[in-house]
């Protein structure tokens, strides 16, 4: 096990390397003028040298790349004199539009991102996983037919059209719940949690559809593989059969998807916060695009690159956890 995490890690940190030069490429080396597409259509000669000036881009590409590496490790100096600024380690650039290193809006905004996203994962693991396990049991019932017409239906419906329903239903027409708001959950959990109930439900019910067909799929299948079969006729419990043999071999592909869509949400989930006006790394990463913010733009293209890398890697050493089948070598 420890030398398959080894293994992981390792080819983790070269996909990142990799990644990096992509994303560093696509922002500072194909553009012929990444200065020019910073600073806009009216910039004149004098504020496009300066743009370069202070983000350092007038260096050649690889000592370019070099300093952004150097940077996350040890921080870099932009710009010089009156528009000298620091970035401290971990340097991930630094927005003069924002006037403050990239790393600071990402850790301002990361926290309600994070909130978001486990909270509703939580909910669409636990709901569709139960559903699709129970529906799978009682094949033809009435709870089968109901619980496959509810996955459709959330599979049918968007974030923002079910998300607006919910919040006029229980915040404007009833006043259930308040307007969704972010407070760390340090300082007041209840507030943090009842602030982020309204987002939770609207992911949580919107992506455990999915998961509830899927885990209904695969427990059916699970249940007719032959060692099921035996556990049966050796006189087993069903319920020990059921959640100790079929549901732990039912569950491995569904923890590949769980583990990739949590790593791909933690990117950002711009629709949900533009919904309840919540202020996450996917709304900074919008709006870093549409005032062409290239390093906002860059640092969490490779944050989300970060969190998939580390998702396949859970994923991976969850495999041998959940289903004694898979070995690790």
């Amino acid at each position: 096990m420890f030398r398959f995490i080894v293994r992981r890690l390792l080819v983790a940190v070269v996909t990142l390397i990799v990644i990096s030069l992509v994303t560093f490429g696509l922002f500072f080396a194909v553009p012929s003028s990444p200065a020019k597409v910073m600073c806009g259509k009216n910039c004149t000669a004098e504020d496009i040298a300066q743009v370069e000036e202070r983000l350092g881009i007038r260096d050649p590409l690889p000592e370019q790349y070099a300093n952004v590496v150097s940077g996350i490790f040890v921080g870099r100096t932009f710009g010089s004199g009156d528009f000298e600024r620091e970035c401290p380690a971990p340097c991930l650039g630094y927005s003069f539009r924002n006037d403050q290193p990239v790393t600071e809006i990402v850790t301002q905004r990361a926290p309600v991102t994070f909130s978001i996203v486990f909270g509703a994962a939580a909910i669409w693991i636990l709901l569709g996983v139960t559903l699709g396990m129970i529906s799978a049991l009682r094949r033809g019932t009435v709870f089968d037919r109901l619980a496959i017409g509810v996955s459709l239906a959330g599979a049918s419906m968007q974030v923002y059209f079910f998300g607006l329903i919910l919040l006029y239903l229980l915040v404007y027409a009833t006043g259930l719940l308040p307007f969704p708001t972010y407070t760390p959950l340090t300082e007041n959990p209840a507030k943090w949690a009842l602030g982020l109930l309204l987002p939770w439900m609207t992911l949580g019910f919107l992506n455990s559809a999915l998961y509830a067909r899927l885990s209904r799929a695969q427990m059916l299948e699970t249940l007719s593989e032959d060692f099921v079969r035996t556990a049966r006729a050796k006189g087993l419990p069903l319920r020990r059969v059921h959640t100790r043999h079929a549901l732990r071999a039912a569950i491995t592909p569904i923890v590949t998807i769980a583990g990739l869509d949590v790593g791909t949400a933690l990117g950002g989930t711009f629709i949900t916060e533009t919904i309840f006006g919540l202020q996450g790394l996917g709304k900074a990463t919008v709006e870093a695009v549409q005032f062409l913010n290239l390093p906002v733009v860059m640092a969490t293209v490779l944050l989300a690159a970060i969190f998939i890398v580390i998702a396949n890697i859970v994923v991976d050493v969850l495999y041998a956890v959940i289903d004694p089948r898979v070995r690790l070598s």
